[in-house]
């Protein structure tokens, strides 16, 4: 899960609830569902937070969110904008790869360092999520006074997006101290290594310019002359894209965050060239709201409790929305939901349920038994998989339950293997089609990568560390119903300074006694562990897993600097 860093002091200010102890903190937190994971080094809470609150990617937004916890701030707000002075034109050398841009002035900021940081956090963390790594969208921040627009005939300033030859002009990026080239900050600056892939196969480069030249190289970096610091009162925030709906909505949870300290929006114009974008004129940022209708009839089936019209109003208010009464065609009473521009995760009823669920507080829903005529009872997997995890327990395992979702580098890449290779784990992953982050765009093939996940975010613990998890796991499969095979998977991990196959094998076995099934580990080669320290996990004659001293290439992508052994297999093999 993605973590945000939190300054409980500045959390404590913007909320104006300096009384709240830590502790108190954490619990106001996590019934907003964001979970404390302990502290960094500077002594900011580290929270996890569900991928969907985008708007919680900084302090401003948690806090704003604890307001409406408090009861402090009710309803949507939606901060004025003044007219627009400033324009963007979109040039017609624009790549077609990259073709979308927004932005927004913010006027009057207090950027402290602490307001500079938990900008820039955002930026990262927006770039990370909703950006896809910067590939669908990209934020460059720039200090106004630095810039001078273009002339333009009705007198607003101007500047222009385009594209331009990879050696074309010369600008000083940041982290720098000369001119480059956009080609040979690609090849010379670190930031331009990095995002290097996202625009080396266009045949032009995205660039902004003013009056002074170009400053800002999007993607990739912005020029050190509009670079923002603590002094910065007037800031120009761009956004170039993919896709327009991304880049808009990522402005808004940025305008939003810098709004909350006290700073004056200003709309800006966007001018798109005649062609495939119809010559169309937009004005940014969009803070217009939506609504969803929600039938109180389902509200209070999903939470399972009886409301008032008025209370279901109040919790609505309380969860930062509006809500407004009606009757349907049918004469059942509903809601037209209003929901605020910074939210981007609301696509369904069902996500209005949810923030209402929330506010209600879901620790006061109090268990009942379902108004049917049977009652349900333990599946038999169930019990399997409860009597495997007792065992791995007493062997001295930490159980762990991982998210299903993965990506292909963690799965497939980081462990030395590809889909289409004839080992254990490998095979054609399910994969999403519209993925909010590239940490999560497909179901896991096997259990083992998301082990190594947990072993590496926990080197900074004492070892040894012994973890198993008996998880799900899919690939796609034309023979199922469904076109995708699901399994139950047992794996598990021993990481410590004399972890070897012999100890992971030693586990395997008892496990295999308490079960009664007959085990044999013939040699076998699998590209995630050591040759010759491997072997097929076969049980009762039929090969179910692999067990082995996992390859120091793998821990070393890891940053593991102690042996790791381990085992996985098929759980059905137990029964």
């Amino acid at each position: 899960m993605p973590t945000v860093d939190i300054d409980p002091d500045e959390l404590r200010e913007l909320t104006g609830r300096e009384e709240k102890g830590d502790e108190e903190l954490k619990e106001d937190l996590f019934g907003l569902g964001l979970e404390f994971e302990g502290r960094t080094e500077e002594g900011a809470f580290e929270l996890e937070f569900a991928p969907d609150r985008l708007d919680r990617l900084s302090v401003e937004g948690v806090a704003r969110s604890m307001r409406y916890h408090y009861g402090d701030s009710r309803g949507v707000h939606v901060p004025s904008t003044n007219a627009a002075e400033w324009t963007i034109v979109v040039d017609d050398s624009v790549p077609d790869e990259r073709p979308y841009v927004t932005g927004a002035v913010v006027r009057n900021v207090d950027l402290d360092e602490e307001g500079l940081e938990s900008l820039i956090q955002l930026q990262e963390k927006l770039h990370a999520t909703m950006g896809r790594k910067r590939a669908k969208g990209a934020i460059g921040i720039h200090d106004l006074t630095m810039m001078k627009g273009n002339p333009a005939t009705e007198g607003s300033p101007t500047i222009e997006y385009v594209g331009v030859e990879p050696d074309g002009d010369r600008f000083v990026p940041l982290d720098s101290d000369r001119e480059l080239t956009p080609a040979e900050v690609l090849e010379e600056h670190q930031t331009g290594q990095t995002y290097a892939d996202l625009v080396s196969d266009y045949e032009r480069y995205p660039a902004i310019y003013d009056d002074l030249g170009l400053f800002s190289f999007p993607p990739v970096i912005n020029g050190r002359r509009t670079e923002v610091s603590t002094d910065s009162r007037d800031l120009f925030v761009e956004m170039t894209g993919t896709d327009q709906w991304t880049i808009d909505k990522m402005l808004n949870i940025v305008c939003y965050a810098l709004a909350a300290r006290g700073a004056t929006l200003e709309s800006v114009t966007v001018e798109y060239p005649d062609g495939d974008s119809g010559g169309r004129e937009l004005v940014r940022p969009d803070l217009s709201t939506k609504t969803k209708t929600v039938a109180h009839g389902r509200i209070e089936t999903i939470l399972g409790i009886d409301l008032g019209s008025e209370e279901v109003i109040d919790l609505a208010e309380r969860s930062g929305l509006e809500a407004e009464t009606e009757e349907n065609e049918n004469g059942d009473l509903v809601y037209d939901v209003t929901i605020p521009p910074y939210r981007v995760d609301v696509l369904h009823p069902l996500d209005v349920i949810d923030d209402l669920g929330r506010a209600y507080g879901f620790n006061d829903l109090e268990p009942k038994y379902p108004d049917v005529g049977t009652v349900g009872g333990r599946h038999e997997r169930s019990r399997l998989e409860d009597a495997v995890r007792t065992q791995l327990v007493g062997l001295g395992f930490e159980d762990l339950l991982n998210f299903h979702m993965i990506s292909e580098a963690e799965n497939f890449d980081r462990l030395e293997i590809a889909p289409d290779d004839d080992v254990y784990g490998a095979g054609d992953p399910p994969t999403i089609k519209g993925p909010y982050s590239e940490d999560y765009t497909m179901l896991r093939t096997w259990v083992t990568p998301s082990l190594l996940m947990v072993l590496e975010r926990n080197t900074h613990r004492a070892y040894p560390q012994d973890l198993a998890e008996i998880g799900f796991t899919a690939a796609v499969d034309d023979s199922e119903n469904t076109g995708v095979a699901e399994r139950r998977r047992v794996g598990a991990v021993l990481a410590s300074h004399e972890a070897g196959y012999e100890d992971a094998k030693a586990r395997l076995q008892a496990l295999a006694r308490r079960f009664d099934v007959d085990l044999e580990t013939p040699p076998t080669d699998h590209p995630t562990y050591i040759p010759g320290r491997t072997a097929a996990v076969v049980v009762d004659g039929e090969e179910v897993g692999v067990i082995g001293e996992v390859h120091p290439k793998v821990l070393v992508e890891h940053d593991l600097e102690v042996p790791v052994s381990g085992f996985e297999f098929d759980l059905e093999a137990l029964r």
